[in-house]
């Protein structure tokens, strides 16, 4: 996978990994990337089977795939120990990161992320596939940012929206990889091992996210073991492009003030079963 390092060089400084979603391209976080550079070692990457990293993906893809991918691309660049933070998709894979990996992840962020899809997201996700597969790319494209922004962000940047359609058609993923991330996002279900991460947790929802209620990230808050939860009043399911002040102001002061969870010695969760233990959670 293409991945790209930038920000602090020194070896003891904090990595952190920033993990988008569905779209999968590291770009997603270039509002982020000035402030974060300066204080951190960043590493965006661009998913398997999107953008820079082109491959078919096999049928049966998952987010522990999603999360192995990661973990070995990073263990390559000599990077060992880092703070993910994922939006949506990305969320998820954060969260197998640190099941799978605890003795690599210290601390997680997760933006406008859950357990498992409820209702209304599993069929804002059904909308979108059907628009896929019946009307076509195009038409999936355009459909996006309705799902994406606030209906006054959008009417305000119709401009930027055009382009972003234009440019998104032209390196869209593929069909048949943009179903199988897809299939692997449905079909993830946190619900019974959640409380198996004990890495200290931020969760940061938008109260306006069209895609995912915030309730959602309100019950992934109370299932974390060691979590923090920020609502955002208003920005949308991309509430860190769309108010990445407000976000960015809440990110850094999260990340300065929390402490990263000690190295944790024990096997992965795929060499036995995931630890019982749990640190009461932080409010």
């Amino acid at each position: 996978m293409h991945i790209e390092l930038s920000g602090l060089t020194h070896p003891e400084a904090t990595t952190l990994v920033l993990s988008a979603g569905l779209g999968g391209l590291g770009s997603f976080w270039l509002p982020q990337m000035n402030d974060l550079r300066q204080k951190y070692r960043v590493v965006t990457y661009d998913q398997r089977g999107t953008g820079r990293s082109p491959d078919t993906l096999p049928e049966g893809y998952s987010m522990a795939d999603m999360a192995a991918e990661l973990a070995t691309e990073l263990a390559a660049a000599g990077i060992e120990r880092y703070d993910v933070i994922g939006h949506a998709l990305g969320g998820m894979v954060a969260m197998q990161l640190a099941l799978d990996y605890p003795q690599r992840v210290s601390r997680l962020v997760i933006v406008n992320g859950w357990l498992r899809l409820n209702a209304h997201t599993r069929r804002c996700f059904s909308v979108r596939q059907a628009l896929l597969l019946n009307v076509g790319v195009e038409a999936y494209v355009r459909a996006q940012p309705l799902f994406l922004y606030p209906a006054d962000w959008l009417a305000e940047n119709q401009a930027r929206i055009e382009a972003e359609d234009a440019l998104h058609a032209a390196h869209f993923q593929g069909t048949e990889n943009l179903l199988r991330r897809l299939n692997a996002l449905m079909a993830c279900d946190f619900s019974q091992l959640a409380s198996h991460i004990t890495q200290p947790v931020l969760v940061i929802c938008a109260q306006d996210d069209l895609l995912v209620p915030w309730p959602c990230s309100q019950a992934l808050y109370e299932a974390l073991p060691q979590a923090w939860l920020e609502k955002m009043p208003w920005g949308g399911h991309a509430m860190s492009i769309t108010d990445s002040a407000l976000f960015n102001q809440l990110l850094a002061a999260w990340l300065e003030e929390t402490s990263p969870a000690a190295t944790q010695s024990q096997p992965s969760p795929t060499e036995q079963p995931c630890p019982v233990s749990v640190v009461a959670r932080t409010l």
